[in-house]
């Protein structure tokens, strides 16, 4: 199976640091929770988890680096958000990926079939 033409190797390289980022649980979660509440401080991310503020921080700082979160200051606080257009941009590589997925495994049917 072929890259999807549309993307250059940059393209994938990028896309990739993006699901490498949301394959650690506690930053998928923390994807999750900004998704479900919208911008939340630290302190409001850690409310009821096992992790910690400094471990949330390193991870938000993952997140951010990738494009997936950024923060902004909120008095004596940081509050972060969401930037959907890292998540929209995976999820059309994933679409992409389906496509030709979906085409090869139609090709093979009528392979079997005219068998």
């Amino acid at each position: 199976m072929s890259l999807p033409r549309t993307s250059s190797a940059a393209k994938v390289s990028d896309t990739a640091s993006v699901f490498a980022a949301l394959g650690d649980p506690t930053r998928l979660l923390i994807v999750s929770r900004l998704c479900a509440g919208g911008p939340l401080s630290i302190m409001r991310l850690t409310e009821g988890s096992n992790v910690t503020r400094q471990a949330v921080t390193k991870h938000l700082a993952a997140l951010s680096q990738v494009g997936l979160v950024r923060s902004e200051r909120a008095g004596r606080e940081r509050v972060w958000e969401l930037q959907p257009k890292r998540i929209v941009e995976a999820r059309r590589y994933l679409d992409q990926i389906s496509d030709q997925w979906d085409a090869a495994l139609g090709r093979l049917k009528a392979y079997v079939e005219k068998q």
